[in-house]
């Protein structure tokens, strides 16, 4: 097994393989024999990288928002007015619906750890008020904060129906909750 040395992106392999690990075993099931099995490091890289379970979590989590916001951006950065805007969050709804089991996991694993430890809660809020702030690049703050709300509870249901609603009712939920309040771009 190669050395830290040689091995430079043994860190990052270790976030990933948290992150896999809590999507497949959620975060009850993470320790630092399983991740570095997974990562297929040495188990004392765990205790080299990060000082604990704790920091691991939050820098996976941290990476994973960072992934989401990175999709927001993706979405709302090259909309020219309102109903440009308005198309791409349902786009990005159904994106994320439409996504990977394991960042659903990933998002409702980061929800309930912040809801039973509120030191979780800083990194939701965190990860809020940035995709807010491309919401923003659109709408005012209010009509965002719906908006950021509206996002999050269409993606959950889409991906857990049997039956997802398509894309033009979302457009149509989008459409009333940014038809007043919404600033032109």
């Amino acid at each position: 097994m190669a050395t830290g040395h040689t091995d430079p992106q043994r860190r990052e392999r270790i976030l990933a393989a948290t992150l896999d690990l809590i999507a497949d075993e959620g975060v009850a099931g993470v320790s630092h024999r399983k991740i570095a099995a997974r990562a297929g490091v040495p188990l004392g890289s765990m205790t080299y990288h990060f000082s604990g379970i704790d920091q691991l979590l939050r820098e996976a989590f941290r990476r994973f928002t960072d992934q989401i916001v990175e999709l927001f951006d993706t979405y709302l950065s090259a909309p020219a007015d309102r109903d440009q805007a308005r198309a791409a969050v349902a786009g990005l709804i159904h994106t994320l619906s439409d996504g990977s089991r394991r960042d659903l996991v990933l998002t409702q694993e980061l929800y309930t750890l912040a809801a039973r430890q509120p030191s979780y809660r800083e990194l939701t809020h965190e990860w809020m008020a940035r995709s807010r702030t491309h919401l923003e690049k659109h709408f005012d703050p209010d009509t965002a904060r719906q908006l950021d709300a509206l996002i999050e509870g269409l993606t959950l249901h889409r991906a857990l129906a049997q039956e997802p609603h398509n894309h033009a009712l979302t457009l149509e939920a989008v459409t009333r909750i940014t038809t007043t309040g919404s600033r032109a771009t």
